[in-house]
């Protein structure tokens, strides 16, 4: 059984504007948003959605001893049950701490974020 279904794939950068702007002209589809936040409507095919980060430096690849830089939004109807899930399945509560809010984040076994999104 599923914990939950990939709701969007967010990538940092320096100028979420721009960055966006390329992938539509790569994938066609529709930006929403400036500044910080910017979405990218893919049709047919999976959003995509673009974060600002102040010191972002970019990944080198391919090079086996340098990260790759993402994270993934998981949309889920229960924040408690897919916590509950993830944990045991070996992932770290990051920034968790917070119950209100509509997302928690957290590391998989390999270290990389991914936030679990009130669906």
């Amino acid at each position: 059984m599923a914990l939950a279904k990939l709701g969007v794939v967010v990538l940092d950068c320096p100028d979420p504007s721009a960055l966006a702007g390329f992938y539509a002209g790569v994938l066609g589809g529709s930006v929403e948003g400036d500044g910080d936040w910017v979405d990218l409507d893919v049709p047919g095919g999976q959003a995509l959605a673009f974060q600002r980060a102040p010191g972002f430096v970019a990944p080198a690849w391919p090079a086996p001893d340098d990260s790759q830089q993402f994270h993934l939004d998981l949309v889920v109807e229960d924040l408690d049950v897919a916590e509950k899930g993830v944990l045991e399945l070996g992932a770290k509560p990051l920034d968790t701490a917070d119950r209100a809010r509509g997302f928690r984040v957290y590391a998989d076994p390999a270290g990389h974020p991914f936030c679990l999104c009130a669906g």
